[in-house]
C-alpha cells in the first residue's frame, strides 16, 4: 500500500468577493512527516537527536514514539505563504511547541493575516501561524512576518 506523504492542499477562505489577501484570509496546508523525512532533516541541519531518530529512545524519554522535529513541522509556514506569493520574503517568526508531532502524524497548517500594510509598493503581512494534528488539537502556533510583492494570491 503507497502511502502520500506530502499532501499538498492549498486553502485560501477570502473575507470578501475580493481575490485580494485581507485580514482574517486563511492559508492552509496538510503534511504526513515520514521517518524519511527525518532522516533527511537530520543529514541536512547535522541534528542527529535521538529522540527524532531513535523509537526505543524516544519511547524511554517518555514519548510514545520518534518526535519530528518542531523547526520541521514549523517549515510548513513559510511553504504556504511561498506557494501562494512567489517572491515573498520570509521577515520573522516566532514559535510555541505545544505538544510533540509523531512520525506519520497528519499536520494541517495554517496562517491567518492578522495585519497588511503598503510599504514601498510591496506589502508586509502579519500571520497568526498554527499546526493542529488531525483531531484539530493545536500543536504549534506563533506568529510570523512576510514581505508580499503583491496580495493577489497565485493560483494554485
Amino acid at each position: 500500500m503507497k502511502r502520500v506523504l506530502f499532501n499538498y492542499i492549498p486553502s485560501l477562505r477570502y473575507s470578501s468577493d475580493s481575490l485580494l489577501l485581507k485580514t482574517g484570509d486563511k492559508l492552509k496546508q496538510t503534511r504526513i512527516f515520514s521517518s524519511q523525512d527525518l532522516v533527511q532533516f537530520s543529514k541536512l541541519s547535522f541534528d542527529a537527536n535521538p529522540l527524532h531518530l531513535d523509537s526505543e529512545y524516544a519511547k524511554k524519554a517518555g514519548f510514545t514514539d520518534r518526535i519530528v522535529p518542531g523547526i520541521l513541522v514549523a517549515s510548513l509556514f513559510p511553504t504556504i505563504i511561498a506557494s501562494h506569493f512567489a517572491g515573498a520574503v520570509y521577515a520573522s517568526q516566532t514559535l510555541h511547541f505545544r505538544l510533540p508531532v509523531y512520525v506519520d502524524d497528519e499536520i494541517i497548517g495554517e496562517v491567518e493575516a492578522t495585519n497588511i500594510r503598503e510599504m514601498k509598493k510591496k506589502y508586509v503581512a502579519k500571520f497568526a501561524t498554527r499546526c493542529f494534528n488531525k483531531n484539530g488539537v493545536l500543536v504549534l502556533d506563533g506568529e510570523a512576518m512576510a514581505v508580499l510583492p503583491t496580495l493577489c494570491p497565485m493560483q494554485t
